[in-house]
């Protein structure tokens, strides 16, 4: 890149028609590239890698593609700063996604059609929108002669949608180098607008993560024929521990960033609280929050959902060992608390093991970063409010925390009402409306060089 070592002192006037033509191609074309994720390795990000390699290099960058499995390409560039003190950014999405049955969908999932000021597919939302925007963002700084104050790392990312391990984790394990400096960073799922009522636009930037623990429970029987009384049936086990976790109530566990999330929604709607009082109850709270109350519902416990069964192979014979999958989450500072109560819940009789585990985490919500994301969402919409939020599911950024980097979640986009954001995540028809992404552009634009 061989911009100017001058901003200009609006960091609106970057952008250009380009750059707002350009995220509505790059969405769709990323959208066609088809890196689609079961799980059991056969994803080949590597199409969409080089794709985006390509815009980077030109924009005049020098993109470093990474292997650890053939064909599970990662890209990372790095962006020189103005400032050679400054902390470097970390910007992050990942090229991957959920399958998508076509059946079920309005128009081809991996088409990437723009119908009527909307652009449709898988990854529209989960995240090729954001791979999208952070092209064209530093496409329009190298046309405008720009840079940022600190140095931007941007990395591209395989295997999120699965255990990260050809994608983040390989790069915070094995190439730390490329990310010297970075001390936070930004992801996915923040700063999407949340229809909270009549007139009362949010925008939860995401300054915390609940913690992944997914379950392997096995219980081991006396294997025999279906006839015979059996006290040592390991379906029987099995089932009962499976009920037992799947009625369990999990007690209230507030973190720093869910009781910022609670003062604020509830200073928002009219509730006089104090969420640091003995006795604050948020359940009572939440139902006064009407439809904001599912920003927060999810990350004020920890849970353990049973998702997966399997044992036996014919109706006749009491199979030996029986076996479930349990989705578990832990909300910072709740991982002890978990443990001690699976191992409650499963009894003598099952045993239970982590099949895949990250750390919670949590991010200070009165930074600096957290201000200037702050400041950039309300510029081009006055009218909303940034609100702070827990995730109740998990991103790149748990990686990334190895490396020391805090993780925020802020990848911008203004949604009109009726639009359910949350709901197409890994959901039918997942689309994206053209004026969302230019609205994710200019904000981006902005914090990134204000920051």
């Amino acid at each position: 890149m061989t911009p100017s070592d001058t901003t200009p002192s609006d960091p609106i006037d970057a952008l250009d028609a380009a750059a707002l033509d350009e995220v509505v191609t790059f969405t769709s074309d990323l959208i066609r590239i088809d890196t689609t994720n079961r799980g059991s390795g056969d994803c080949r990000e590597r199409p969409a890698a080089e794709y985006v390699a390509e815009r980077l290099a030109g924009a005049g960058l020098e993109p470093t593609l990474i292997e650890r499995t053939p064909g599970r390409t990662n890209v990372v560039a790095r962006i020189e700063g103005t400032d050679p003190s400054a902390e470097a950014l970390l910007v992050h999405g990942h090229l991957d996604v959920v399958p998508a049955e076509a059946a079920d969908w309005t128009v081809h999932p991996f088409s990437g059609e723009v119908r009527d000021g909307v652009v449709w597919g898988r990854g529209a939302i989960d995240m090729k929108n954001m791979d999208a925007m952070v092209l064209s963002v530093v496409r329009a700084w190298a046309r405008a002669g720009v840079r940022p104050r600190r140095d931007i790392v941007i990395a591209y990312t395989a295997d999120e949608e699965a255990s990260a391990v050809d994608g983040s984790g390989f790069l915070a394990d094995h190439h730390p180098e490329l990310f010297e400096g970075c001390t936070e960073g930004i992801g996915e799922s923040g700063a999407f607008t949340f229809h909270a009522g009549p007139g009362m636009a949010l925008y939860p930037i995401a300054a915390g993560e609940r913690g992944t623990g997914w379950l392997k429970l096995t219980a081991h029987g006396r294997a025999g024929h279906g006839s015979k009384v059996n006290r040592a049936n390991a379906v029987s086990r099995l089932a009962a521990a499976i009920a037992r976790i799947g009625d369990h109530e999990w007690p209230v566990r507030l973190t720093p960033t869910v009781r910022a999330a609670l003062r604020e929604l509830a200073v928002l709607h009219g509730v006089e609280t104090d969420v640091d009082a003995p006795d604050f109850d948020p359940d009572d709270l939440l139902g006064k929050l009407g439809p904001a109350a599912a920003l927060v519902e999810p990350t004020i416990r920890n849970s353990a959902n049973p998702t997966v069964l399997a044992a036996g192979y014919k109706v006749n014979v009491i199979p030996g060992q029986a076996t479930a999958l349990v989705d578990g989450r832990m909300v910072p500072g709740g991982e002890e608390e978990f443990g001690a109560t699976l191992d409650l819940l499963t009894g003598p009789d099952v045993e239970w093991e982590f099949h895949h585990r990250e750390t919670a985490l949590q991010a200070p919500v009165d930074s600096p970063v957290f201000a200037t994301m702050r400041a950039a969402v309300e510029r081009f919409d006055p009218a909303g409010h940034v609100v702070p939020y827990c995730m109740s599911g998990g991103t790149d950024a748990k990686q990334f925390s190895r490396l020391g980097i805090t993780g925020y979640g802020f990848s911008p986009l203004k949604l009109p009402p009726g639009f359910d954001y949350q709901a197409l995540f890994h959901g039918v028809d997942e689309r994206v409306p053209v004026p969302a992404l230019h609205f994710g552009v200019r904000v981006l634009d902005h914090f990134l060089r204000s920051a």
